[in-house]
């Protein structure tokens, strides 16, 4: 078992979630990360939104999550960002590329 995770990070655009991945990979905090879109719906200020989002996959080890959510809180336009963790496990070269990444 390593301590490969992934970071699920909601965006409400394309740019937004590209700016955010780029910060964190110059930081050195993730090794790479995915973008795709999405249709999200929520309770959202006693309604349910219905809105388009985009989310960041950001792909890293565990001893980096307590850094990087302080990094995205800093720079997310959202007043209450989704940074969520999700353990994964790999094979193990994709592992070691990671550990070396970040």
């Amino acid at each position: 078992m390593n301590n490969l995770i992934f970071i699920y990070i909601t965006n409400p655009s394309k740019k937004e979630a590209k700016k955010i991945a780029k910060h964190l990979l110059g930081k050195k905090l993730i090794a790479c990360a995915n973008i795709f879109s999405v249709d999200s719906l929520y309770h959202w200020k006693n309604k349910i939104a219905d809105e388009r989002e985009h989310i960041l996959i950001a792909k890293t080890l565990s001893k980096n999550f307590e850094k990087i959510k302080k990094e995205v809180e800093k720079i997310h336009s959202y007043s209450i960002p989704c940074i969520t963790k999700i353990p994964v496990e790999s094979n193990n070269k994709y592992f070691k590329w990671i550990k070396k990444e970040c």
